[in-house]
């Protein structure tokens, strides 16, 4: 029989409202708590998994990041059958409790599921559910089935995740049955003053729930818990841990999707032999791409430093250096660094890409932005690319490291930089429980432990990739020492109240005063040091609401040690983050050393540059995807350009980084057919 309108609409009251709200509540904590039992039994059972060293300290943080993370898990799950069995309570209530407990009948066992099958999983690829179920998806379905019955006893998993589902969905069932909540008023005459305060922080209490399902366990996106920044222990099998199995599943599909996009360029293997020919200087007479992208250092032109160190700085854009910026006290520290004597800087330099990944990519495999997401893409596991800097700084006598602000599993930064050659990878799990954001430890806990770490004896190569000048610019600056009243006087008139800003610009202050004390204390323990400085990106805030491109997005290159003095680098000089890599060659190496790189020396030949999006010269920049190219000046004089040879090295750059990463170094068209 059929409810009409007006019934259905004489349901809609605050008991059957509040039954149904707390009906979903009980699930959300069902869940919760299901995963986080889950995640303490995994961690307890494959505890030989842990590595040397792995303290309570380090377990507690990974129960506990994963019990935040799984707050989204658990909303996810509770949503999927909420809103159908709440719709349906307004209609008829056991119609909706019937369709709520078959819903999550199924939620239950596939969760069981994945339980069971996360032992082996993680027994035979030594991490939680990733990239290998697409991989296997298209593997020989019959054969893998077969190996699941034979050798991981599919036939008895599955019987004991199907009884364990029974298990939790009886709990669940009891759970909602459970009605004292939902009556604990029923006959209590209260003032109405009263019942509407109680509802109104019963509705407070939802909301506060629903975002913490939304945001992993915190109340905005600024200090959200998800897969990319989870894995802040010292120790690899917890980082894993935190993820529950739905979370590493939504892991493989993310990094899969962007595997699966990495479709790179539209160039044939005749474009790109004659690109890379024009690029290197070369006849165009073989289809070896790496003939093309060898070169030989010309000889050292400093001695020999023991440290060269490579910093990555968060945001760390280049307008505030620029002369018409100089009385906002916020960048006095590379200021002063600039005008030393054994320092050089270049102002017209370009990030590899717009975000921090990019700017990794190109330090660590000189490959320009071309479409791929390199720290996704099995080749980049494989071995290290030729061009990887790592492997040619090891050639130069160097011990190499990389350091991280950071979690490990962000980005797969960790597995990806030692997958491409460097012999020890230190981020923020490394570190302890220090000061810092969801984004990593605080700029100077990074340069503490990295001075720490070097040994003047002991030549090494360091990248550092710091994160304070991050939102959510939750840093206590006034802690910290900033004068945001001496700010605040220097903006413009107009700006001056933009506390917004004020908070950016204080984070900008602190990244550079830190830098410049990092700066002096290798100077002091090291002072044989090479260093380079870089923004990772710019493009996050500016003074000006409509920057011209320059101050929008360029970056600064700055490079200082024992040998270095104003005109080492080229007076026109101008780069972008794959020109680091040559730079430090030509510098060091000893002459005729062969190294592979698609940038060159800002010190020798370089004097363009070029990212996913721009070009850049002394005294131009531009759009790099329009045809003609139309420059814009950078210092206000009238930008000149040769349009042919620009267009050959934007293109030159992009084909050889598209096709040696993806296909090797062969350039074959067979290769393309059939691609995405």
């Amino acid at each position: 029989m059929m409810i009409s309108m007006p019934a259905c609409l004489s349901r809609f009251n605050w008991k059957t409202l509040y039954t149904g709200i707390l009906e979903g509540l009980k699930v959300f904590a069902f869940y919760l708590a299901v995963l986080s039992l889950f995640r303490g039994f995994f961690i307890a059972w494959m505890a030989p998994y842990m590595g040397p060293g792995t303290g309570v300290h380090d377990i507690f943080l990974a129960l506990w990041r994963g019990f935040r993370l799984s707050m989204q898990t658990a909303g996810a799950l509770t949503l999927v059958s909420f809103v159908p069995g709440l719709l349906l309570h307004f209609f008829k209530a056991q119609w909706g409790r019937r369709v709520v407990l078959a819903l999550n009948g199924v939620l239950l066992s596939v969760l069981s599921i994945l339980f069971v099958a996360s032992f082996p999983f993680y027994r035979q690829f030594h991490a939680n559910f990733n990239q290998m179920l697409f991989t296997g998806a298209n593997d020989d379905i019959y054969a893998l089935f077969i190996t699941m019955v034979q050798q991981y006893y599919l036939p008895v998993r599955l019987a004991g995740a199907l009884l364990l589902a029974c298990v939790l969905w009886r709990g669940l069932r009891a759970l909602l049955s459970c009605a004292w909540l939902e009556n604990c008023t029923d006959g209590v005459r209260l003032p109405a003053f009263v019942r509407w305060l109680g509802r109104l922080a019963f509705l407070c209490l939802t909301y506060i729930v629903v975002l913490l399902g939304i945001f992993g366990g915190s109340l905005g996106w600024q200090t959200a818990v998800n897969w990319e920044n989870a894995g802040v222990t010292r120790d690899e099998f917890l980082n894993e841990c935190i993820l529950d199995n739905v979370q590493a599943i939504y892991r493989a599909y993310n990094l899969n999707e962007r595997m699966l996009a990495c479709n790179g360029l539209d160039f044939t293997t005749e474009d790109i032999r004659n690109l890379a020919a024009k690029l290197s200087g070369k006849p165009a007479d073989t289809d070896d791409l790496d003939v093309y992208l060898t070169k030989e250092a010309q000889g050292p032109q400093i001695e020999r430093p023991t440290q060269v160190i490579v910093i990555l700085s968060e945001s760390f854009a280049n307008w505030p250096l620029l002369d018409k910026y100089k009385d906002i006290p916020i960048s006095h520290g590379m200021r002063g660094l600039i005008a030393e004597d054994d320092t050089d800087y270049c102002p017209t330099f370009l990030p590899n890409g717009a975000s921090t990944v990019s700017a990794v990519t190109g330090v660590v495999t000189d490959f320009a932005d071309a479409n791929l997401y390199l720290t996704t893409m099995p080749e980049s596991f494989a071995a290290p690319y030729p061009t990887a800097s790592a492997p040619q700084m090891e050639k130069l006598g160097y011990e190499t490291n990389f350091w991280y602000a950071g979690p490990s599993t962000w980005e797969r930064i960790g597995a990806f930089t030692q997958a491409q050659g460097f012999e020890h990878f230190y981020s923020r799990g490394d570190f302890g429980d220090v000061p810092g954001s969801v984004w990593g430890c605080e700029d100077e806990v990074l340069y503490e432990k990295v001075l720490d770490g070097l040994d003047p004896a002991t030549p090494s190569f360091n990248v550092l990739l710091n994160a304070s000048n991050h939102s959510p610019y939750d840093l206590d600056l006034a802690a910290k020492g900033f004068d945001k009243e001496a700010v605040r006087e220097a903006l413009p008139e107009d700006h001056q109240q933009d506390e917004e800003l004020l908070k950016e610009l204080g984070h900008y202050w602190y990244a550079d005063r830190e830098l410049a004390k990092f700066v002096q204390a290798v100077k002091a323990k090291c002072p044989d040091s090479l260093i380079v400085i870089v923004g990772d990106h710019g493009d996050r805030y500016n003074i000006d609401k409509t920057p011209t491109m320059y101050e929008r997005y360029g970056i600064p290159f700055i490079i200082t040690g024992k040998g270095i003095h104003k005109g080492t680098l080229l007076p026109d000089a101008a780069g972008s983050q794959i020109d680091i890599m040559p730079t430090i060659y030509e510098l060091i190496a000893p002459k005729g050393f062969s190294y592979m790189a698609v940038g060159s020396s800002l010190t020798r030949t370089n004097r363009q540059g070029v990212n996913y999006g721009f070009f850049i010269t002394r005294h131009a920049i531009g759009k790099a995807d329009i045809v003609p190219l139309v420059p814009e000046s950078v210092d206000g004089t009238e930008p000149v350009l040769d349009q042919q040879a620009m267009e050959n090295y934007i293109n030159g750059v992009r084909s050889v980084s598209w096709w040696r990463p993806k296909y090797g170094a062969i350039l074959d068209e067979t290769k393309l057919e059939g691609r995405r």
